[in-house]
């Protein structure tokens, strides 16, 4: 079995045990996340120096303080976003009550650009975490220390059937469009996006 086809399979098995749709695991997921950032924060910094002669405080201000920023707003708010929300019945049924209960996509494939690939990858993550999803990051090839870091750090917080990085070139991205996954998250050119589009359909994926 490839390496982009046991991810998914590993993924979606360890989803449907159900322990991602808990409150408190999200909540801790983010949090482990949250620490995992401030701890590789000077080698994040030198990799975007390394990868695209970002300076510390472009690297800081354009990518890692927007993560964490996010991270605290959806550790903020996450209850309330995961909480049922009644809403209005249509009036035909005036005795009945209606409710939506939000769920999780399942198994999410982000596929994170060269120009800031740090916060196009962690950014969507975080979404991913909050909402319940497995996820695979696909960094980009052109920013190889930035795609190293992240393989690090995802691996030492995350085991890979919860949430996973494949390094490599554009054949890595080939082999991950060809399995089916629930949800793609994508930054870059129109043309890759056409492509990304294009798998996405076949397996009648949603995407953004």
């Amino acid at each position: 079995m490839d390496q982009a086809k046991q991810l998914v399979t590993e993924q979606r098995t360890f989803f449907y045990t159900g322990q991602t749709k808990n409150i408190d695991y999200r909540i801790n997921a983010l949090q482990q996340l949250r620490k995992g950032i401030e701890k590789y924060q000077q080698r994040i910094q030198d990799a975007l120096r390394a990868d695209l002669n970002k300076s510390e405080a472009e690297a800081y201000g354009s990518e890692i303080r927007i993560v964490l920023g996010e991270l605290d707003f959806a550790l903020e708010h996450l209850q309330e976003w995961a909480a049922p929300k009644q809403v209005p019945t249509n009036s035909a049924m005036p005795d009945g009550v209606s409710t939506i209960y939000p769920e999780p996509y399942g198994v999410a494939l982000i596929i994170a650009p060269w120009n800031y690939p740090f916060q196009l990858a962690f950014g969507p993550l975080i979404g991913a975490i909050a909402a319940g999803n497995c996820a695979v990051i696909k960094p980009s090839e052109l920013t190889p220390a930035v795609s190293r870091l992240t393989y690090d750090l995802i691996q030492e917080i995350f085991p890979q059937e919860y949430i996973a990085v494949m390094e490599g070139e554009v054949e890595a991205s080939t082999a991950l469009l060809k399995e089916k996954f629930d949800y793609i998250f994508f930054t870059g050119s129109t043309g890759v996006g056409r492509i990304v589009m294009k798998a996405a359909a076949e397996h009648l994926t949603c995407n953004s």
